[in-house]
């Protein structure tokens, strides 16, 4: 039985996060084919973190800057490595290349964080175009970690051609692994609440996210009080993890604009509500409450970047619109019309299984895997300028960690 060491970022919070539920996913994959998972990880554990223990995982808790992570993966000797994040390559990825140098490292970037970085500064300075903010601090720090790793995994095929195209990446270095998911199958949709039986807009996504954020700003300030105009009856809901004072301070009541908070049941507070609105105006990745939107058969608003990589040449199941007059309109006639609503629940089962089957991606990544374990050392070779960066990251971070780790212990 192959050893596969993950560690995460965070503990994994499937209620809270798509990053949560993405790794879940991997997790499943991997054990169903025979991997002893354990699972590391230097954060604290929240209300929400997720039972691994019930999975039969390992967990073990590690420091950061410390040794003792080091006597740590000598014990465990583990066949592959995975990092969530390219924040935990950074930490952990040195002592791994020095203490297990044959062991296969593995990066999950969730989404590449520098793109949606890039497509935050950019809106700040009201530019439409991004890539000249694309060179900054998170970019060479989390490219130079792809460079470090045997394989990255990709969550959007927009990130793959972005890395590919733009930044020269061998995409023998790069594997386009979207959300896993079973296939979804039109008679369940129809065993959910109906047009008729749905009622009221919804907006989920958790709070510590800014895109999610921005987009709540958004709602409350522009395109809520067109829809309330037009809809005067109806209301909109707003759910996520880690819901501050200030977004409490945003509910109000008389506008029909109620903030709810976490969701306890994602699945149920989707299936009773008729439109999902999720206004993105940054961000990177896939967005899990697209997806969630698709499951539940509950249309969605959305724009370019919320919609973008997620449907390939499908008809979105939705509007994308990137103004706020327009989307607010388009949310008020999907809304209001029974015809198109079950239109685009139809085009979100067709995205479902055509875009993300568990099975397809499932036999795509072990097999990729299997042949970089095949043929490693060549596989290194070819990649140079990972191996220099390898070089330089063991002897720049390994020194400065070992310096924090004394500096620890003499306060």
């Amino acid at each position: 039985m192959k050893k596969l060491l993950i560690i995460g970022f965070v503990w994994p919070e499937p209620s809270s996060t798509a990053a949560g539920t993405r790794m879940l996913q991997l997790i499943e994959l991997f054990q169903k084919n025979n991997f002893n998972i354990t699972f590391a990880c230097s954060a604290a554990k929240t209300t929400n973190s997720f039972n691994l223990e019930s999975l039969n995982i390992e967990c073990k808790e590690i420091a950061l800057n410390c040794s003792s992570f080091d006597k740590f993966i000598k014990n465990l000797q583990p066949n592959y490595v995975l990092f969530d994040r390219f924040l935990t390559e950074e930490q952990f990825g040195w002592r791994v290349s020095e203490v297990c140098p044959e062991t296969i490292r593995i990066l999950d970037t969730e989404d590449l964080h520098f793109l949606r970085k890039s497509r935050e500064l950019a809106l700040k300075d009201n530019k439409t175009d991004f890539l000249e903010y694309l060179h900054n601090d998170i970019t060479i720090r989390e490219i130079a970690s792809i460079y470090r790793c045997d394989l990255t995994l990709i969550i959007s095929k927009y990130e793959k051609t972005l890395l590919t195209k733009f930044f020269n990446i061998n995409k023998s270095l790069l594997i386009y692994i979207p959300f896993l998911l079973e296939s979804l199958k039109l008679e369940k949709l129809r065993s959910y609440p109906t047009f008729t039986d749905r009622k009221n807009f919804v907006s989920i996504g958790n709070f510590k996210h800014k895109p999610n954020w921005n987009a709540v700003l958004n709602l409350k300030h522009h395109i809520w009080p067109i829809i309330k105009e037009k809809l005067p009856n109806s209301e909109l809901h707003i759910y996520g993890a880690y819901c501050t004072e200030k977004v409490f301070q945003l509910n109000n009541n008389s506008e029909g604009f109620i903030v709810k908070g976490w969701a306890k049941d994602i699945e149920n507070v989707f299936k009773h509500s008729r439109v999902c609105l999720a206004p993105l105006e940054f961000g990177a990745g896939l967005k899990g409450k697209l997806i969630n939107s698709m499951e539940f058969g509950t249309p969605n608003v959305t724009t370019s970047i919320g919609a973008e990589s997620m449907h390939g040449n499908l008809n979105w199941n939705g509007f994308i619109c990137n103004d706020n007059e327009t989307f607010s309109l388009k949310a008020v006639e999907l809304y209001s019309s029974s015809k198109i609503w079950e239109e685009f629940q139809n085009n979100g089962v067709k995205i479902i299984n055509k875009c993300y089957s568990k099975k397809k991606f499932e036999t795509k990544l072990l097999t990729k895997i299997k042949v970089i374990e095949n043929n490693l050392k060549l596989h290194r070779k070819m990649n140079f300028i990972g191996c220099m960066l390898s070089h330089h990251t063991l002897k720049s971070t390994k020194y400065m960690s070992k310096w924090i780790e004394e500096k620890n212990k003499i306060n």
